[in-house]
């Protein structure tokens, strides 16, 4: 019987092929299509619509940003920084009205009373205004809570001076002395602070709003590069002059790119003229106003302390009060010195120069005053500081009235520029979108006319 054959074993099945993703097939069909004309068109479209719309978003979103922050200069931070110098100078305002009434005994002058209510409600006024500007949470915020509690009492030392001086006690100068040292170690230095945060925020808004916009510039010149290149390979190729499609989108791209350069460059001069010729302007006269309400509250405390209080220069002893006067009347002249040199018109030069020749006058009847004293004619003394003529109460006025002009100028000089500067870009991000939408449709209307050629 003959063997019997084994049957060759089965060949496997042959294994299935893998998927393919969805990844993979869109791009074999992308390099298939961009084998033929119309596939290339069709990419080409695509690029142009897309560059074309970054471009517009991109600009609608930094010209936002810098529209946002040019505007919180002119009507946030800027207004809520003289707010806070305001707060300062009605507190030392106030401070000073207080000793100038304190001096004047029973005697006190409704005008020296009312100065003094004035300072106050300005000072509470503003107060309230910055909290309801500050963030709950902020810095600025627990500075003006912290004022709002040091206030009443403030004014409570100062009600009880007076009380006892009228009544003729000598406590009285005490209560003084006690309401004047927690304004200027307490109450001046918070305002200080305050005045400082808010300074900080207005060099950040001006930091936000004044840098170019260079992915906005970026992307138009790429987005121009690029529709001229379409435009020039679809001359080669069909040897036609223009694309109205393509014309309309770069001329589109053209407005948005030149809009967002001298648009730009506009705001910008105009937010770094307010603050050269604005910002810097009131920084000095708040300095300088501020210095002569302490130097002239100084002043008054000398005769109210009749030298109780003194300091130690190196071996020599000094009335402290006296010795405060001069150190203000220094920062005084600074602050009007740069003021001067900061002004940059005639207007705002006239009152500084003016400031100047009356502080030289203070000067010059305060050591008058200061000499009548120390031979121990206070009574005398105490009219050539508080006096009704020829006393230096009258050359502080001077000063005061001529400082608030030359701020009230300078705000002004200020809120043009800064005015100026924010209304360079307005309608920028809105026109920016709407006219990248509409290149953007426009180059893709011009690719579809070369497309429908192909069909």
């Amino acid at each position: 019987m003959p063997p019997q054959r084994t049957p060759a074993p089965a060949a496997p099945a042959p294994s299935p092929q893998p998927r393919r993703t969805a990844f993979a097939e869109g791009a074999d069909r992308l390099r298939r299509a961009a084998t033929t004309e119309p596939g290339r068109l069709r990419i080409i479209g695509a690029l142009l619509a897309a560059l074309v719309l970054a471009f517009g978003a991109v600009t609608a979103w930094q010209m936002t940003d810098r529209a946002a922050a040019a505007d919180d200069v002119l009507t946030g931070s800027q207004p809520l920084t003289s707010d806070a110098a305001d707060i300062y100078r009605s507190l030392a305002d106030a401070n000073t009205a207080a000793s100038s009434g304190f001096l004047a005994g029973g005697q006190e002058t409704a005008a020296s009373r009312d100065r003094y209510e004035k300072g106050i409600r300005t000072a509470a006024a503003k107060l309230v205004n910055a909290a309801a500007n500050s963030a709950p949470d902020s810095p600025s915020a627990a500075t003006v809570t912290e004022l709002n509690r040091l206030l009443p009492e403030y004014k409570g030392l100062v009600e009880r001076a007076r009380t006892y001086n009228r009544q003729g006690f000598p406590v009285g100068g005490a209560y003084l002395r006690y309401a004047n040292e927690k304004m200027q170690q307490e109450m001046l230095p918070a305002a200080q602070d305050l005045y400082t945060k808010e300074n900080q925020r207005l060099r950040s808004d001006y930091a936000d709003a004044t840098p170019y916009p260079w992915a906005a510039l970026t992307l138009g010149v790429v987005a121009l590069a690029a529709l001229a290149l379409a435009q020039r390979r679809d001359y080669l190729r069909t040897h036609r002059v223009l694309n109205h499609g393509l014309v309309a989108a770069t001329a589109a791209t053209t407005v948005v790119l030149l809009w967002l350069a001298v648009g730009h460059t506009v705001a910008r001069a105009g937010l770094h003229d307010s603050y050269d010729h604005g910002v810097r302007s009131l920084d000095a006269l708040h300095d300088a106003r501020i210095a002569s309400l302490k130097a002239r509250g100084n002043e008054n405390l000398t005769l109210v302390s009749r030298g109780a209080e003194t300091t130690k220069v190196g071996d020599e002893t000094f009335d402290a009060y006296d010795h405060d006067f001069g150190r203000d009347m220094d920062a005084l002249a600074e602050g009007l010195a740069r003021a001067k040199d900061l002004a940059d018109d005639d207007t705002g030069a006239r009152p500084v120069t003016s400031a100047v020749a009356n502080t030289t006058e203070w000067k010059k009847r305060h050591a008058a005053a200061r000499e009548q004293d120390e031979n121990g004619n206070y009574h005398q003394a105490l009219d050539m500081v508080i006096g009704a003529e020829g006393a230096t109460g009258e050359c502080f006025d001077n000063v005061d009235a001529d400082l608030a002009t030359a701020l009230a100028h300078e705000k002004g000089e200020f809120e043009r520029a800064a005015r100026d500067g924010r209304d360079a870009l307005a309608g920028l991000p809105l026109g920016a979108a709407v006219l990248a939408v509409l290149g953007a449709a426009a180059a893709v209307l011009g690719i579809g006319r070369r497309l429908s050629e192909y069909r």
